[in-house]
């Protein structure tokens, strides 16, 4: 027996559209590329989205076509998520910090339409256009005013919004339809796509704010510096509207005393992005001695926040949420909160768990198997691959059905890469992924567990570590350290440090310190990187 119910599709310009109803005075404030700060409304984003919808249906855009941006977190970045997949199209964020040959891989597998790009990413098309499609239309993100001088033919965002109407007629589309397209970085190979549907878009929503209460509700004030050129910014710009959170974009800038001033003046609450941002945030909060005013929450995802990350905020009374998820999951697939029982627990005790990857979300399942792929117990003790499975998490790659084989198992669910525990309390630790696993002589050594007791020195203001090839023990570990203004780490205290939690057949055998660490794309210390540029180093003994 079928219940009897009501089937409407759960589509993204519902959520934008409740937002004006419910929350028509809920704020979202820009810093633009052109130098100033914009402030709208979500009844007044609505209605310039219509302006849009009328504009992309003139350039030709219809269902299931692709439009690319290339563009900051700020106000017309949003509109253009939804005005493309209110139409029906699919909205295809690109990441600015991709290689040339990696941009204009996707632009062609996506097969895009139109680019909407920010004023300070023209001269970068400039010099990519001829590995760009010919028919790619160009349009920048900006008014008359500002439009710079180009040899490229450019289209005027404002002109294109122009005199179309303020409404428009959203249709209903299938809600299983392609709503955005995210492409992975960071991997071996060229980028992979992951094809958002409406359905999962929404669910997705739905299910941080859920699981994330303390930041996501009316009258709060979120800063995403996690951009919306990376998976959908976690998913903020679709749960904000629909929970009446404001949203606070930061354009460009991106450094510590910036983000500072920012958060000062527009009395931020909760800010969310990865450990290398906060890590100058916390440069200017320790210059300036206090914590911007109104800070209360932050969301620390994209790879693991150190232990010492976690305390600073939490020791100047700011709630750390450490979350975990992928590009493939749409993206987050746990939170960091503390259980109720926990709330008159130590520091200590509370950092302890906060230090972990959190809890699964509703919707998002979590198995993890050893190399025969058998499931392994959630006793906080064994560890194994992670796979996940639900409603927000792809089936495949889009138009790559070689990734799609090697990423899913026979019940039909992904394998992340990851190395993994879960303890009783549901509670997840990442501990590496598997390709950053150290093999020493037959057992495994996790880069990561060294990474976090080395980032609580003094001395060091951050860190990596990698595999170097050993003649005896197949590999063996390379500690790469960022020293801390005015510092020189020096190996024999720092090995001491690590000895209080590791073996000694653990702990690396050399250290070399560099000025800075190569980045991925999306913010990660790029270890790849790290192991093609130490390639030749040879190890003590070795």
């Amino acid at each position: 027996m079928k219940g009897m119910m009501m089937h409407r599709p759960l589509l993204i310009a519902d959520i934008l559209t409740y937002a004006a109803e419910v929350y028509p005075d809920a704020e979202i404030v820009s810093v633009r590329t052109e130098g100033d700060v914009h402030r709208t409304t979500y009844a007044q984003t609505l209605r310039r989205v219509g302006k849009l919808a009328h504009a992309l249906k003139g350039l030709g855009i219809g269902t299931g076509d692709r439009v690319a941006t290339l563009a900051w977190n700020g106000y017309r970045h949003f509109e253009l998520y939804y005005a493309i997949s209110g139409i029906g199209a699919v909205c295809h964020t690109i990441n600015p910090r991709l290689s040339p040959e990696q941009m204009s891989y996707i632009v062609g597998h996506a097969g895009d339409r139109v680019l909407f790009l920010d004023t300070t990413f023209v001269p970068l098309i400039e010099k990519i256009r001829g590995l760009l499609p010919d028919d790619l239309q160009l349009v920048v993100m900006t008014d008359r005013a500002h439009m710079p001088e180009s040899g490229l033919p450019l289209l005027c965002y404002e002109d294109l919004l122009g005199d179309h109407p303020e409404s428009y007629d959203w249709p209903d589309l299938d809600e299983n339809d392609a709503g955005s397209l995210c492409y992975t970085s960071g991997t071996t190979g060229n980028p992979k796509g992951a094809l958002y549907s409406h359905r999962s878009t929404v669910l997705h929503s739905m299910m941080v704010a859920l699981s994330l209460p303390a930041a996501l509700q009316e009258g709060k004030r979120i800063l995403p510096v996690v951009p919306l050129f990376h998976v959908n910014a976690w998913g903020l710009p679709y749960a904000a509207p629909l929970t009446g959170a404001s949203l606070v974009f930061p354009g460009p800038a991106l450094d510590g005393d910036s983000l500072f001033k920012l958060m000062e003046g527009e009395q931020v609450f909760s800010a969310w992005g990865v450990p290398t941002v906060w890590q100058g945030l916390l440069g200017t909060i320790r210059k300036e001695g206090r914590a911007p005013n109104g800070f209360g929450d932050v969301v620390i995802g994209g790879s693991a926040a150190p232990s010492s990350m976690i305390r600073a905020f939490e020791d100047m009374g700011i709630n750390v949420c450490h979350a975990w998820g992928m590009t493939e999951m749409s993206p987050v697939g746990t939170q960091g909160n503390l259980p109720a029982r926990m709330a008159g627990a130590g520091a200590d005790a509370k950092l302890a768990v906060k230090s972990k990857q959190g809890r699964r979300i509703f919707g998002c399942e979590l198995k993890i198997v050893d190399d025969a792929g058998n499931r392994l117990p959630h006793d906080g003790e064994a560890a194994g691959e992670l796979f996940v499975r639900g409603n927000t998490i792809i089936s495949g790659y889009f138009g790559n059905d070689e990734a799609t084989q090697k990423a899913m198992d026979a019940e039909g669910w992904f394998g992340t890469g990851d190395v993994a525990s879960i303890d009783r309390d549901g509670f997840l630790v990442i501990r590496d992924r598997t390709k950053d696993l150290i093999k020493s002589g037959g057992e495994w050594i996790s880069s990561l567990d060294l990474e976090n007791v080395v980032m609580a020195h003094p001395d060091v203001a951050s860190c990596a570590v990698i595999a170097l090839p050993h003649p005896k023990w197949d590999e063996r570990p390379l500690l790469v350290v960022v020293p801390a203004e005015g510092k020189t780490p020096d190996f024999e205290d720092i090995k001491t440090k690590l000895s209080e939690h590791f073996a000694k057949w653990q702990l690396p055998d050399d250290m070399v310190v560099v000025e800075d660490l190569p980045l991925t794309a999306t913010g990660k210390v790029s270890k790849l990187t790290l192991r093609e540029r130490f390639a030749d180093h040879v190890l003590p003994d070795a």
